[in-house]
């Protein structure tokens, strides 16, 4: 190896460290703030503590959000699932025209801000009367999780052999036992994969769900903000912290079951 080459490639070890650190330092800040004993953001702590972890009982409505952010991610991710498969299904086996359109129109809301879907799905709900709010939550997480559950299957399956269904229906099978026996089992780690990241965007959607909650449903970013406008203190830094244990665990639950190089590709 060359001077100049051993020049390069240390130069692109600084470049990847900055960008590293530029991108976890907010997260690392974020979680030490959070064992801090002082009541405003300090580094470093002139303490460490458990305070704010333990005040998270007494917050007010915390509880509820929580609970209101895991069903609707739950329920969302559950139908995001079911529907994006039926499409990645019809777009790849399909013969017809529009297919492209089809993959492109549902993967688009991740195209577009999410201010923009959540004021566009506002003023769709609104125009048709419709203004139950935790109905317009799952409707609108189902939105935003879609493209999730598409993109991921649609790659999978590209890769799937779809003579194994028909061999498995020349040994005796059904269509529909086929799909459950064979197809099932292969999409196995695309389905966890796309469930996994769709239920985190959903946990962490805010600029939709801003336009749709009201003063008796209000997920746990919405909740946060109102937090930070009423008493910012290290509470929300312990609830993010919470948050990114969560990503972590979602993570790591993916690389044991499928591995980091089938998650990312």
């Amino acid at each position: 190896m060359t001077a100049v080459e051993r020049a390069a490639r240390f130069a692109s070890w600084i470049v990847a460290g900055a960008v590293v650190i530029f991108l976890l330092g907010p997260l690392i800040v974020t979680v030490v703030v959070s064992f801090t004993s002082s009541s405003i953001y300090t580094l470093p702590p002139p303490e460490w503590s458990l305070r704010w972890y333990t005040s998270l009982s007494q917050k007010s409505g915390l509880a509820e959000a929580v609970w209101l952010s895991v069903q609707i991610a739950l329920l969302s991710t559950a139908l995001a699932l079911v529907l994006g498969t039926m499409a990645a299904i019809a777009v790849v086996r399909g013969r017809f025209a529009g297919r492209e359109a089809i993959a492109t129109f549902a993967v688009s809301p991740l195209m577009m801000p999410g201010l923009v879907v959540g004021v566009a799905l506002l003023q769709a709900f609104r125009g048709v009367g419709f203004r139950d709010a935790w109905t317009s939550l799952i409707l609108a997480h189902v939105i935003i999780t879609l493209p999730f559950v598409v993109r991921t299957l649609l790659a999978a399956l590209e890769r799937f052999d779809f003579t194994l269904l028909d061999a498995a229906r020349t040994l005796g099978l059904s269509y529909p036992q086929a799909v459950l026996k064979v197809l099932a089992p292969g999409l196995a780690p695309a389905f966890l994969t796309s469930g996994l990241f769709a239920f985190l965007a959903s946990m962490d959607n805010y600029p939709i769900s801003i336009f749709l909650t009201d003063a008796r449903n209000k997920t746990l970013p919405i909740k946060m903000l109102q937090y930070l406008e009423e008493q910012p203190d290290p509470t929300l830094a312990a609830i993010s912290t919470g948050l990114i244990v969560l990503a972590l665990i979602v993570l790591a639950v993916g690389s044991r079951s499928v591995g980091l190089n089938r998650m990312v590709h």
